[in-house]
């Protein structure tokens, strides 16, 4: 009883469907071991809802150009399939047939041809390289909502862009010199490798020399020592004007 009521309510939904599209007749349906639809030659433009327990689909000889994505993804059941003579569009939306008849070719009776382009005419679907379908990598991301996403995302970073360069225009730097370093040029300083840079630190002062040389000397012989002095230890050189 149960079969038989899935089965009544089933028929039930493709009459309304056949109704909807326009369609003259409807699809038999034969229950055995499984459910058998035979919707061969009835000038379909498209399936109605098919039960997931059908084994076998009979759709050859119809008006059919496409199938929707994930239309047999539910059909595990699925024993046995006629596709041919349906005048398919080989564009982009038939992607997922030719990938589908990929997967399952020993269950395919007959392999269903593309009618058009006229580039792919009277060519097997399957026979469709994966080439052929670059471009639809951008179209299945569902055409509108990506374009807006993408736009969206890209006026965010002009936005971004515009506003880091108006803080820049309005942004000044400040370089602070100790006073320890005046006298020297910037560039002298920052061309200085790190040790040469403790040695300058822990050298004294040029005050400090200044103050020594000032200071009157008690005895002029000890100014060769003095200089000697400098020049060895602090590599500092003191010619006579």
């Amino acid at each position: 009883m149960l079969p038989g009521l899935s089965l009544a309510v089933f028929l039930l939904l493709s009459t309304s469907s056949a109704h909807t599209v326009g369609q003259p007749r409807l699809c038999s349906a034969l229950l055995s071991t499984g459910v058998r639809m035979n919707c061969s030659s009835l000038n379909l433009m498209e399936l109605p809802p098919l039960p997931s327990d059908t084994t076998e689909l009979h759709v050859q000889d119809n008006r059919l150009t496409s199938v929707s994505p994930g239309l047999f993804d539910r059909l595990v059941a699925l024993r046995k399939v006629s596709l041919s003579g349906n005048p398919f569009h080989c564009d982009c939306r038939i992607q997922y047939l030719r990938n589908w008849l990929l997967k399952n070719r020993d269950i395919v009776l007959k392999k269903p041809t593309c009618a058009s382009p006229s580039s792919v005419a009277q060519r097997a679907i399957t026979e469709l390289s994966d080439d052929y379908f670059s471009s639809c990598v951008l179209t299945s991301c569902t055409g509108g909502t990506y374009n807006a996403v993408l736009g969206a995302m890209l006026c965010c970073v002009i936005a971004l862009l515009l506003w880091c360069l108006t803080l820049a225009r309005r942004s000044t730097v400040t370089l602070s010199i100790d006073e320890r370093h005046t006298g020297f040029e910037a560039d002298s300083l920052r061309s200085l490798k790190p040790k040469h840079r403790r040695r300058l630190h822990n050298a004294p002062s040029l005050d400090s020399f200044t103050e020594v040389l000032e200071r009157p000397l008690t005895n002029m012989e000890l100014l060769p020592q003095v200089l000697d002095v400098l020049h060895k230890k602090h590599n500092i050189k003191i010619k006579a004007i």
